[in-house]
This record gives structure tokens, C-alpha cells and sequence, in this order.
């Protein structure tokens, strides 16, 4: 489900989405999917757009569709990196916040849900 109301203020606000992705903070791309519904917004992020913005949250806020996405991430284990695909290294590990911890915890534990109940349904 694309952010047409987010999309439509941005624009109108005359902001290009490398801006948008600064405020949030994460590169081009990836705003871009979060953008297009591709990728899901949190609320710290609807929060920091709508200050950035000038607006209410409510006038940019749409629904997240539901979906599951399952992916299988490969990281780079190779000797003396420290950096996996996610981009995070054990140097800036430290900028993930509390409220970001508890929305990554959230989402591992519904998909750990999930996952169970696929378990379930293989087994029959």
C-alpha cells in the first residue's frame, strides 16, 4: 500500500526523498521502499517525518498492510568484518534506541508466532 498521503505532502512540501531519508536516518533506497509500502514505517519514524514536515501525524499517517515477508538474510562472515548486509557494525550498534528495540523484540516474537503456526500446518 503506497504512502500517497506522505508522498503528497512531501512533494508539496517541495522535499525530494533523499531529504526524507535523512530525517529518519537511512539511505535513498530504502525510504524510497518505505515510500512505495514496500517497507514498513514505525511510529518513531511517522513521528520524525511529520516534525520534519511541518504537519500533524495524522495527516501523513496511512495503515500498514498486513503482510508477511519471509526472507533469508546472508551475512558477510567473513574473518575481520564486522558489518552483515544490515549495515550495522558493532561501532554503531550503540544508536539503535530503546523504543527501536522494543519494535524489533515485537516483530520477532509475532514472527516467532508465525512460524510455529507454519510448523503446525507442515506437520498435518
Amino acid at each position: 500500500m503506497q504512502k500517497e498521503k506522505l508522498r503528497t505532502v512531501r512533494k508539496m512540501k517541495g522535499f525530494t526523498q533523499q531529504q526524507m531519508a535523512e530525517v529518519i536516518p537511512t539511505d535513498v533506497s530504502n525510504y524510497s521502499r518505505k515510500e512505495s509500502g514496500a517497507v514498513s514505517i514505525t511510529q518513531a519514524e511517522w513521528n520524525k517525518l511529520a516534525q520534519y514536515l511541518e504537519v500533524p501525524v495524522e495527516e501523513i499517517y496511512e495503515e500498514e498492510e498486513a503482510k508477511i515477508v519471509i526472507e533469508n538474510p546472508v551475512f558477510n562472515d567473513s574473518p575481520g568484518s564486522n558489518v552483515g548486509n544490515s549495515g550495522f557494525s558493532a561501532n554503531n550498534m550503540g544508536y539503535i534506541t530503546n523504543e527501536l528495540s522494543i519494535e524489533i523484540i515485537k516483530t520477532m516474537q509475532e514472527y516467532i508466532v508465525l512460524l510455529k503456526e507454519e510448523i503446525e500446518r507442515l506437520k498435518k
